[in-house]
């Protein structure tokens, strides 16, 4: 074997290890850690969405745990300002007594950011993020301060409670690498999850990696091989979600109105060599594309009037995209 060969194989042994620390604490949402995880190594952040109760906000604390990284977390009220998050300068005094402005850090500067209802923030204040997610910097009084790395943004919102709240801009959404729906628990789930919360034995999970062996992975994604089979298959689902193309599946040509733009096809990519990495493959199959398509695709179809009046799944849209490309690829055969 080669030493890529055996550092996916070391890689792909750790990630297991990780997910299966992390099932200790979350029943019956594998989905999720899984997504939360390749979201987390491939370099993205993260939106979780799902009822209350459901343990969004324990996961991510508990991955942390796991991962053995610095951890902040801010409960996002509309009283919220964009200094609370980034930080501020205060005047006190340097060991001469002359009176100077010294940055106070914000809880920004982290290595996983919880952004705890993250609608339920002003603009102004969501707005805050947005330099962080996109260059990892903050500016404050003109001046650049870098983020240190691993960083990351795992934020959570309440599909429901929709009073009070300030729905994601679409430049904002498409910041996030995943967006992942956290379903409700079947009957055998629920009486886990009370078995586990309400006993004795609720301990704290075991540190599985650090920030090296995230950092490391991720470089290690990017020598994965991505033929150029695949990488059509990528391009031609992203295409099938604009309306305006003529391969664009019949739901997207009925209900879209702009599709995914290219953060879409890189966090496909992205994601998928991850997950290869996770089944011990060197190379990128049309299998690790479709696994991802909907956490990276479903919060970047952006719904025309009637979508919205309709409600439409977006889940349902891709399913349809996946057909088109599917098609596409045999006809290409």
């Amino acid at each position: 074997m080669s030493d890529v060969e055996n550092s996916i194989e070391a890689a792909g042994n750790t990630l297991l290890s990780i997910k299966e620390e992390l099932k200790k604490f979350m029943v019956g949402q594998d989905a999720v850690i899984d997504q939360v995880l390749i979201g987390v190594i491939a370099g993205g952040h993260v939106l979780l969405e799902g009822l209350p109760g459901l343990g969004k906000t324990m996961l991510i604390k508990k991955i942390s745990e796991v991962l053995d990284l610095k951890f902040s977390r801010i409960q996002f009220t509309p009283d919220l300002m964009p200094a609370d998050i980034t930080g501020t300068h205060m005047v006190q005094p340097d060991e001469q007594g002359k009176q100077k402005f010294v940055f106070h850090e914000g809880p920004l500067f982290t290595n996983i950011l919880l952004a705890d209802e993250i609608n339920r923030a002003t603009p102004k204040t969501q707005s805050a993020l947005l330099e962080a997610m996109a260059e990892k910097t903050v500016t404050a009084l003109g001046e650049e301060r870098k983020l240190s790395e691993p960083f990351f943004v795992l934020a959570t919102q309440n599909p429901i409670e929709l009073e009070g709240t300030y729905p994601l801009p679409e430049a904002q959404l498409d910041r996030f690498l995943l967006k992942a729906d956290v379903a409700y628990p079947s009957a055998s789930e629920l009486k886990e999850i009370a078995r586990r919360t309400t006993g004795n034995d609720i301990g704290s999970l075991q540190q599985k990696a650090d920030a090296h062996f995230i950092l490391s992975m991720r470089e290690l994604s990017k020598q994965l091989l991505v033929s150029e089979h695949v990488m059509d298959y990528a391009v031609s689902l992203l295409m099938a979600a604009h309306p305006e193309e003529q391969n664009a599946s019949d739901l997207a040509k009925k209900y879209v109105r702009y599709g995914p733009g290219p953060r879409g096809l890189q966090g496909l990519i992205s994601a998928a060599r991850v997950r290869a990495i996770e089944y011990g493959r060197v190379h990128v199959s049309k299998e690790d594309i479709k696994a991802f398509a909907k956490p990276v695709l479903r919060h970047r179809l952006f719904l025309n009037f009637e979508g919205q009046a309709e409600e439409i799944n977006p889940d349902l849209i891709i399913d349809e995209m996946i057909m088109v490309a599917d098609q596409k690829a045999v006809g290409n055969v």
